[in-house]
C-alpha cells in the first residue's frame, strides 16, 4: 500500500506528528534533510518522516532546522531530545511507533536465523 506523500511546513503540523518526529530525530534534523524538485521544478530540502498513515516531507532549509532544535526546550544546548521528553513521548505514542532500538536488538541479537533450517 502506497501511503499518501504529504509536504508541510514544520510549524504547520500537529503536535502528535511533531512528537513523533522528535523521536524519530533525537540527534537534531539537520543531518537528514534531502532535497527535491517539487512540481514547479524547484529544489526544497525537507525532513523525511514517515507515519502510520503518511509520508512526510517537512519543508525545511538546513539554517531553519537548526533553528528549531535551538529554540526548542525539548532539546538541550547540545541539540540531542532531553532524556525526559523523551520517556514521555516513548510513552505516549507506544502504540504508534517502534523504538528502532528494539529492531535494531532484534533483528542483531548475534543468532543466525538459518540455524533452525
Amino acid at each position: 500500500m502506497n501511503k499518501p506523500k504529504v509536504v508541510k511546513d514544520y510549524d504547520k503540523l500537529d503536535e502528535a506528528i511533531l512528537e513523533q518526529i522528535k523521536l524519530n530525530y533525537p540527534y537534531g534534523f539537520e543531518k537528514n534533510l534531502i532535497t527535491f524538485k517539487n512540481a514547479a521544478g524547484k529544489f526544497i530540502t525537507a525532513l523525511p518522516f514517515e507515519s502510520e498513515e503518511k509520508y512526510y516531507l517537512v519543508r525545511m532549509t538546513r539554517v531553519e532546522a537548526q533553528e528549531i532544535i535551538d529554540d526548542d526546550d525539548d532539546y538541550d544546548d547540545a541539540g540531542n531530545l532531553r532524556d525526559e521528553v523523551k520517556e514521555e513521548y516513548e510513552e505516549k505514542h507506544d502504540d504508534i511507533s517502534i523504538d528502532s532500538e528494539e529492531v535494531q536488538g532484534i533483528a542483531n541479537d548475534g543468532e543466525d536465523p538459518t540455524d533452525d533450517l
